[in-house]
């Protein structure tokens, strides 16, 4: 009965609905060209072109992956008590993880079903190198604006300084750091881009990476003090950010004792973050607005540059998109994401209050900033909550959102097809469940 459902509703796509029992629906397309490739050769029992696989770097690719209630699937609410699933997002993602294996089995089937005896597994170093691809556009962006304690918690936990307060590096550590360099160099050697603001950062990423690796290899003293914290220090002066980001990352992986236990602070209740604090006054408020929310408050949003775009939600797909205000219809639909022109009114209606005038008397006047006060006192407690542009700008690109959220899934190959729509790769390099021992699971 539920896989009859499934079966009719899944191509139906938007239009479709699932049951609550289920936890994710993803939807993914074939890499036709590389899949046809694949199972031809194996088939034949000869392995695929090598250097198409690390060109492309995934057999399939998903167009889809959505939980948390969308299309009637199981609210968050309802698995977040689950130690397995109580962080964000771990029913998506072991979907995805699961498709790639999937993937795997399905080019090793059809091989054997075209080519019979002759037909050969793929090899475990090409198969290892496999991830799945990902096609994301708009939707994903206004969720890193829609939920800020979780953002503030999933930064919180990467800026962490513990593995630069380590008083020195063992040699298992350094092995590790060095072998995860060495695999950077190479996913930035495999990387393509067409797009010219990628290509410019694929440059500095390379760049970086060797000067790097230089400075790994003949200036770095790991007999010193507190070694992480001086190479962080030197790629700050000394690399691009790329390349920092990359060396950031190469810091984390060997020390996973250390900071795997802060996973289950990037999860967020932010219920218990919503209310207002009638009491506080207009004077701290006007305080944490010019502390967190300068770059906001003082900008001309009556600038058509600086208010060219706005969020909607698309009648056809239901999901987010972003309009030209001055060249397109539906601006009167606008979606509250314009968070720096909320801040700014927020900071101009405050200017006719009182110093000693209670929020709670402000807002029965003016209850169009509800929203807004409600984020700069959440903002107040979450440091990392806010992102700090300008959303409706014309210079604003959506992408840089896209990337911030999915570096957090571990994505990889990043490739803008647009300035509001990227194809990505995940779990490349990653093991697969039967590469799994028992003691691999906490």
């Amino acid at each position: 009965m539920i896989w009859t459902g499934l079966q009719a509703n899944v191509p139906l796509q938007e239009a479709g609905r699932v049951s609550p029992k289920e936890l994710s629906l993803s939807r993914a397309n074939r890499s036709v060209r590389l899949f046809d490739h694949v199972v031809e050769r194996l088939a034949a029992g000869q392995q695929p072109d090598a250097q198409m696989l690390r060109e492309t770097g995934y057999l399939m690719r998903t167009t889809a992956v959505y939980g948390s209630g969308k299309f009637g699937a199981a609210d968050r609410a309802m698995i977040a008590g689950r130690p397995a699933l109580s962080a964000p997002f771990q029913a998506e993602m072991l979907s995805v993880w699961l498709t790639r294996t999937f993937t795997v089995d399905l080019v090793e089937h059809l091989a054997r079903a075209r080519g019979g005896d002759a037909a050969v597994p793929l090899r475990e170093d090409l198969r290892r190198g496999l991830g799945v691809g990902n096609s994301t556009g708009l939707g994903m962006a206004p969720f890193l604006v829609r939920h800020p304690v979780l953002l503030n918690n999933w930064m919180m936990a990467r800026e962490d300084a513990r593995v630069r307060a380590q008083a020195s590096a063992d040699e298992m550590t350094l092995a590790g750091f060095r072998a995860t360099l060495a695999a950077a160099v190479q996913n930035a050697t495999d990387w393509q881009s067409a797009h010219p603001i990628q290509q410019a950062k694929l440059t500095d990423l390379r760049d970086g990476l060797d000067r790097l690796g230089r400075f790994v290899a003949e200036g770095w003293d790991v007999s010193a003090p507190q070694p992480w914290d001086t190479l962080w220090h030197w790629g700050q002066t000394h690399l691009p950010l790329e390349a920092q980001e990359a060396l950031l990352a190469a810091m984390l992986e060997p020390h996973g004792p250390l900071i795997d236990g802060l996973g289950q602070c990037m999860q967020a209740d932010e219920e218990a973050q919503f209310g207002i604090d009638g009491a506080m006054t207009v004077a701290a408020l006007r305080g944490i607005l010019q502390a967190y929310y300068d770059w906001a408050i003082h900008t001309d949003y009556s600038d058509p540059a600086q208010c060219a775009r706005f969020w909607y939600i698309s009648e056809e797909k239901l999901e987010p998109r972003l309009g030209e205000r001055f060249e397109e219809e539906g601006a009167s639909r606008e979606l509250p994401l314009d968070t720096g022109r909320q801040a700014a009114a927020l900071w101009q209606a405050l200017q006719d209050e009182g110093e000693d005038t209670p929020l709670a008397r402000f807002l029965l006047t003016r209850p169009e900033h509800r929203l807004m006060v409600r984020r700069v006192q959440a903002t107040a407690r979450h440091p990392f909550a806010e992102i700090r542009d300008n959303l409706i700008a014309a210079n604003m690109l959506p992408i840089d959102l896209l990337r911030c959220k999915l570096a957090f899934f571990g994505a990889t190959r990043f490739d803008p097809r647009s300035d509001r729509w990227v194809r990505i790769n995940l779990f490349q390099g990653a093991p697969y469940p039967n590469d799994l021992n028992p003691g691999d699971a906490p």
